[in-house]
């Protein structure tokens, strides 16, 4: 019997659907009692190394799973599944792992050599290398494919982690699968007797994270428990050209109730999504299709990752949001990608009185389906609250980021969300506006950071130089605050945020291509992963975005998202690949769908 072992982690209902995908029959594990029972266990992860050990010591968990390795019965681990068996991470210092594995978790280095940066989460589609050891290639190949790892052509699987197990001589025999990200290589696969281990999320990496999986599952558990010591005596990691994810392209759609009540993709011409048609003045909900199916049709042209925003008025009341919620559980059972979920994650008191914090509504999209929650007007507040106790404790500085410990509460939606589930579950979705100046008006000092000079777009000043500043907007951009890109970027990197999406009031809808100066300028001050969004109009404006530019001393760009012009199939999701692909840009291009 297999088991699935459910300690309360967030999104690992795709689990259970890759399960059923391929044909297989589980439990859950319920209870201690129930480890004694199962044949096989599954050991998903998703969040901290600490909230993980912590549930599992709460739930009665730790000890009776530690018995069931012993056991010598087959186990997989999968992302932080993989690093609990470990004997501790630098993520929770106190918090004390496993102990299976001889080695300690640690963080991603942001820099890359003496110069370059990388951004950190690692977050991405990136190889799992077979190592190699001093025994015949074909014994080498045989171990891998036995785990459903190519020695080949290494597929793409999708990883999302801010700490990893480094290859060290200890680790070495336990390392099946070495994966480069920059200068630093980690243990990606490990495998040694019944231990089975990977920390990538196969059931998120399409057709080559299902065929891994399958793979430990069709083994019989004694075949699991093979340790291959022998052929182990020397271990390298695998040389590969591979060091850094592939530029991941994401599918955007904009949810909403049309005025019928049904849900509906819809798309905002510089925020408006209502349309008048010829033959009435009434103007409605721009429709371009329904959310599921055109899903299923990006993920099947190969979207890296699907983004749903959340952006009719029910949102208002997030737990009783029963359509988008249905909506995740549809999508999570046929695309095998990473869903990101955005709108109305926020702190709310339902009708009855009933307060309920954001990360209770994160919660629910998690097991819904979400891998990653969006966060919005939240983050605004959440900054300028941010600067506001800064201030009160006497800083004077305009960065968040010399704002004191003293100032940071762990009571915003995205510390509570990343303490319980990782940095890499928060995406926090920015919507910036220029605001030009004269040739004689001076940049207000709070805001100078994110001051910038270039060629103005305006229709009646193209082409001429021009001076502007970036400053953010909250509820769809119709109201602006007293805060800059700059200053909120760095400010829910402080707080917890694992990822950027960037977006562009005045390129929204242009397809002029994305604001390069604006990606630059936020990329230069943060190290977590930016999605690059709004204005693509051509393949082409995705292959600019991801250009390297000198003046940019930032991590590059690895995502660029876009909507209607897939939804209004101008451009697909391969050709923009194939585009970026001859563009010199590795890409994830034949991996199939599941």
């Amino acid at each position: 019997m297999l088991y699935v072992l459910d300690y309360g982690a967030g999104n690992i209902q795709s689990l259970a659907n890759s399960l059923t995908k391929l044909g297989y029959s589980f439990e859950w594990v319920k209870e201690p009692a129930d480890l004694a029972k199962a044949d096989k266990l599954l050991f998903p992860g998703v969040g901290s190394f600490g909230s993980a050990i912590e549930a599992l010591h709460t739930k009665g968990y730790f000890e009776p799973l530690r018995a069931y390795i012993e056991s010598g019965k087959p186990i997989m681990g999968i992302c932080v599944g993989m690093q609990v068996l470990c004997q501790g991470s630098e993520e929770s210092p106190e918090a004390q792992g496993l102990g299976i594995v001889p080695v300690r978790v640690r963080r991603f280095s942001t820099h890359d050599g003496a110069s370059k940066r990388k951004a950190v989460p690692h977050m991405g589609w990136s190889t799992a290398n077979v190592v190699t050891w001093d025994a015949e290639d074909d014994v080498r190949a045989t171990v891998g494919a036995q785990y459903g790892l190519s020695t080949l052509r290494p597929s793409h699987l999708y990883f999302v982690h801010s700490y990893c197990v480094p290859y060290t001589p200890d680790v070495a025999p336990w390392a099946l699968g070495t994966t480069q990200y920059g200068d630093e290589t980690f243990v990606s696969v490990i495998q040694r007797g019944n231990v089975f281990a990977t920390q990538c999320h196969p059931e998120k990496s399409g057709a080559a994270g299902l065929a891994l999986l399958q793979a430990w599952l069709e083994q019989a558990p004694a075949a699991c428990t093979k340790a291959h010591a022998a052929e182990r005596q020397h271990v390298r990691p695998c040389a590969t050209t591979h060091t850094m994810p592939t530029r991941r392209i994401v599918a955007c759609l904009d949810v909403r109730s049309n005025d019928d009540g049904d849900l509906v993709v819809t798309k905002g011409e510089s925020y408006d999504v209502r349309e008048r048609s010829a033959s009435s003045a009434t103007a409605h909900v721009r429709n371009m299709g329904k959310p599921v199916e055109l899903a299923q049709r990006y993920y099947e042209e190969g979207a890296d990752e699907v983004a749903f925003l959340n952006i009719t008025s029910f949102r208002q009341w997030a737990l009783g949001d029963q359509p988008m919620l249905s909506l995740l559980n549809v999508a999570a059972a046929t695309m095998f990608v990473p869903l990101t979920i955005g709108g109305g994650i926020r702190d709310f008191t339902d009708p009855d009185g009933t307060f309920h914090p954001a990360l209770n509504v994160a919660h629910a999209y998690f097991r819904a389906g979400a891998d990653k929650v969006s966060i919005g007007s939240e983050a605004v507040y959440a900054v300028e609250q941010l600067l506001a106790r800064a201030r009160e404790a006497g800083s004077t500085s305009y960065d968040p980021c010399d704002a004191p410990a003293t100032a940071l509460c762990g009571d915003t939606g995205i510390e509570q969300i990343a303490h319980k589930y990782g940095v890499q579950a928060v995406v926090v979705s920015i919507d910036p506006k220029r605001v030009y100046l004269d040739s004689t008006e001076a940049v207000p000092p709070a805001h100078a950071a994110s001051l910038v000079e270039g060629v103005d777009e305006r229709a009646d000043r193209a082409g001429q130089r021009a001076r502007w500043w970036y400053q953010c907007t909250v509820k769809g951009g119709r109201e602006a605050r007293d805060l800059d890109v700059v200053q909120l970027a760095r400010g829910v990197e402080r707080l917890g945020a694992g990822e950027l999406l960037i977006n562009s009031i005045d390129r929204d809808g242009s397809n002029k291509g994305f604001d390069v100066q604006l990606i630059d300028l936020i990329r230069g001050a943060v190290s977590i992963p930016v999605i690059a969004s709004s204005g693509a109009g051509t393949a082409e404006h995705f292959c600019e975005v991801f250009a390297a530019r000198p003046a940019a001393h930032g991590a590059p760009i690895e995502a660029a998202l876009a909507a209607g012009i897939f939804h209004r199939r101008e451009v697909s999701i391969h050709a923009v690949k194939e585009t970026c692909a001859r563009a010199g840009y590795d890409v994830r291009l034949d991996d199939g769908i599941a």
